[in-house]
């Protein structure tokens, strides 16, 4: 593992690890963590250093606000999240190491669907427990919706951590439509997903498989909790994923 930090479209600095096999890797990979997760999640850690064991070099990072990166959260959103994927993507690039796996994890999953198409490295597309669009996570906010559309921001509890939403956070995750996105993707796309998660129902990974064009390939992870805390969960995905991804990344 080595630190890969780079900057945002805002001048930012965001943090990353880069996990990396012991020879030469056959391709490079992002994989993007959960709604207000960062790098250090289960789920973003275990995958991307069992990557590197199939021979995948793999970035995790910390969307802008969040873990190590600099920048407010509070004023963020999903397209934010989708150009900051970009810019990951454009300082591999610039490292002799364009991406050409993109992973993403949960709401990460969905901004992974929206930024694939938008970076020209990308050939493979994975997606793990993600919602069939971005507004599916406004359910978090429970009653703090109405809140946050008549005061323009109010402060939300998320995994035991409170943080601040602003308003132009819900208009964003409501105008930007994945759906519209997958019609247009022209590249491989395997999606995993529990059918027992309680976060994301499968009924997102249903919609996601629907509207995707071919070549499209759905994996089930039975008996796994949204946030994959069990590790052989994660081997499970990653051992899938490196067998999946070998024929589209092989550098």
């Amino acid at each position: 593992m080595t630190q890969f930090n780079f900057t945002n479209r805002h001048g930012q600095t965001l943090a990353g690890r880069m996990e990396l096999p012991d020879g030469k890797p056959t391709g490079h990979a992002i994989f993007a963590h959960c709604f207000t997760c960062s790098k250090n999640a289960k789920a973003a850690s275990r995958i991307s250093k069992e990557l590197a064991e199939h021979g995948i070099a793999a970035l995790r990072f910390d969307f802008t606000g969040l873990g190590n990166s600099e920048g407010d959260f509070a004023n963020t959103n999903f397209s934010s999240n989708v150009d900051d994927l970009m810019s990951a993507a454009d300082a591999m690039a610039a490292q002799q190491m364009a991406p050409s796996l993109l992973i993403g994890h949960s709401l990460g999953g969905a901004a992974s669907l929206m930024a694939a198409e938008k970076i020209d490295s990308i050939r493979a597309v994975a997606t793990i427990g993600a919602p069939s669009e971005p507004a599916h996570v406004s359910h978090l906010f429970g009653d703090q919706v109405a809140a946050i559309e008549e005061d323009g921001c109010a402060c939300v509890s998320i995994g035991g951590r409170k943080l601040r939403i602003q308003k132009h956070f819900l208009e964003d995750i409501q105008s930007n439509r994945v759906g519209e996105s997958l019609a247009d993707l022209k590249k491989p796309l395997m999606i995993f997903h529990s059918p027992i998660d309680t976060i994301v129902s499968i009924e997102n990974a249903r919609q996601i498989y629907n509207t995707a064009r071919h070549p499209k390939s759905f994996v089930s992870i039975d008996g796994a909790n949204h946030m994959l805390d069990d590790p052989a969960d994660a081997r499970f995905v990653a051992a899938m994923l490196a067998t999946w991804a070998d024929r589209y990344v092989v550098t």
